[in-house]
């Protein structure tokens, strides 16, 4: 098993380094991997393909190295905690809250000096989101419970925010509509030093919660008799994804199905149940395959999110047959 592992862990990585060259090569003008190398390295190459690779190329390659990553690890943790494999990264209404944030600037017009990027922050991750839920989830014991009051939650912000689509203009409405669909190269290099830290810090918080996630595996009420703090585990788990999927979309936009289908993809490769393997596989996983994401939708020039769902959808589907056969 061990060695199956450390076999897979090294065609992950080698997979990941090549696709971000890849994605580094791949754009309006295709450069040569040589010159994505030499750029990267300050080897011999033009200035003109420096400058695209490392001022325009480099920032989106990160930002979908980090993205795929952070959703995949999100939508893992809310899986495990919930026992439910179709909890992905925004069951707790991070995308919501993004959502109201960004509606509330862009269609509304209020508060726009802080931009639309903050404002998804503020509504994701900047404490609504992550307050509302930690209060719930430190008086509530049952789990399922605080599942629902999430969904409710969500379809209650998404409520405000159609409200506001259906009164605002044209123009106002284009621009949200956008933001809806996605995208990584809407990241400037001073955001970036916002993203990086946030991310972060989100996964070294999901690395603290492995040993929570591996006893919650068996249920709530063996995990308690094993000594584990049921509140702090979920005040961690909480954190932890708030600040990887709330970051992720205020500075992308809600990107989906990365995170509800890359967790059970890793599940499948590794065979494996143990977070210590699944943890540092999902991150692999997912960052390879959004780096394979935003290459095919600069090849066909399409919104992220079109190619995600292509990508993400088959996978869902198995999860949902797969699941019923068992359970038949």
């Amino acid at each position: 098993m061990r060695s199956r592992s450390t076999i897979l862990f090294s065609i992950l990585i080698t997979l990941t380094v090549g696709l971000f060259l890849l994605d580094l090569a791949v754009g309006a003008v295709n450069i040569p991997i040589r010159d994505v190398w030499a750029a990267l390295t300050g080897g011999n190459c033009s200035r003109a393909t420096e400058k695209i690779v490392l001022n325009i190329r480099l920032i989106k390659a990160i930002v979908a190295l980090l993205a795929g990553a952070a959703l995949s690890v999100s939508g893992l943790q809310m899986q495990t905690l919930f026992r439910n494999p179709l909890a992905g990264p925004y069951v707790l209404g991070i995308s919501s809250g993004a959502s109201l944030g960004v509606a509330l600037v862009v269609l509304a017009g209020l508060g726009s000096s802080i931009g639309i990027a903050g404002a998804a922050w503020v509504g994701a991750a900047g404490g609504v989101v992550l307050l509302v839920i930690t209060a719930v989830g430190q008086r509530i014991k049952d789990i399922m419970v605080i599942l629902i009051l999430g969904m409710m939650f969500s379809s209650g912000v998404g409520a405000v925010v159609q409200i506001l689509q259906y009164l605002s203009k044209e123009e106002s409405l284009k621009a949200f509509v956008i933001w809806t669909m996605g995208a990584l190269g809407d990241v400037t290099s001073g955001q970036l030093l916002i993203l990086v830290p946030s991310v972060f810090a989100g996964l070294l918080l999901a690395v603290l919660t492995i040993k929570p996630l591996n006893l919650l595996l068996f249920g709530e009420e063996y995990a308690v008799t094993m000594g584990l703090n049921i509140r702090r585990s979920r005040s961690l788990l909480f954190l932890s994804t708030t600040l990887l999927a709330g970051t992720i979309t205020a500075f992308c936009g809600p990107i989906g199905f990365i995170g509800l289908a890359m967790p059970h993809v890793t599940r499948m490769l590794f065979q494996n149940s143990d977070h210590h393997v699944l943890l540092p596989g999902t991150i692999l996983s997912g960052a390879s395959i959004l780096l394979l994401c935003d290459i095919i939708s600069k090849i066909f020039t399409l919104p992220i999110n079109a190619i995600t769902a292509l990508l993400g959808i088959p996978i869902v589907v198995w999860v949902v047959l797969r699941n019923k056969s068992i359970t038949a």
